[in-house]
């Protein structure tokens, strides 16, 4: 049987498993090259937008949020030489779970929740439409860090 579910995400997908303590092996392709099997309690994809959110407590970095790019960035990695990594937003990123027992969740923008099943495939590109932003004139992308993330206090 065949799920196509498609959806738009602003700040990121997470990948993650259910309750138990237990790593799962996550396949990871960017443009149909295969890079990694991965073992990890799971991957963020994020836009830069998203940068500051779950990524960031997930150890990833800070990404401007005008820079055209997508972060992968793994949840507790069993593997330590795995860390974030920053790729152009117009490579397609597709993750697959590894045959597993375990409750693995699909969550897009900490909204929409998705059970996996052993073998599902994610496959994460940049969408054709844009989202316009308003910018204020009356604070920048570093003055709202400087606030939220309190840099430059002691």
């Amino acid at each position: 049987m065949v799920r196509l579910i498609e959806d738009e995400v602003l700040n990121d997908l997470v990948i993650n498993k259910g309750a138990l303590a237990r790593i799962a092996d996550f396949e990871t392709w960017m443009d149909g090259d295969f890079v990694a099997t991965f073992k990890a309690d799971g991957i963020i994809c994020s836009t830069p937008t998203g940068s500051t959110a779950y990524t960031l407590s997930a150890g990833g970095p800070i990404v401007y949020p005008t820079l055209d790019a997508m972060l992968v960035t793994p949840i507790a990695s069993h593997t330590l030489t795995f860390r974030a990594l920053v790729v152009p937003d117009g490579v397609t990123v597709e993750m697959s779970l590894k045959a597993t027992q375990e409750s693995v969740y699909l969550t897009v923008d900490g909204q929409v929740g998705l059970a996996l099943k052993g073998e599902d495939r994610i496959r994460v590109r940049k969408s054709a439409i844009a989202l316009e932003l308003i910018e204020s004139t009356n604070k920048n992308f570093f003055d709202i860090l400087r606030r939220k993330l309190k840099w430059g206090e002691r």
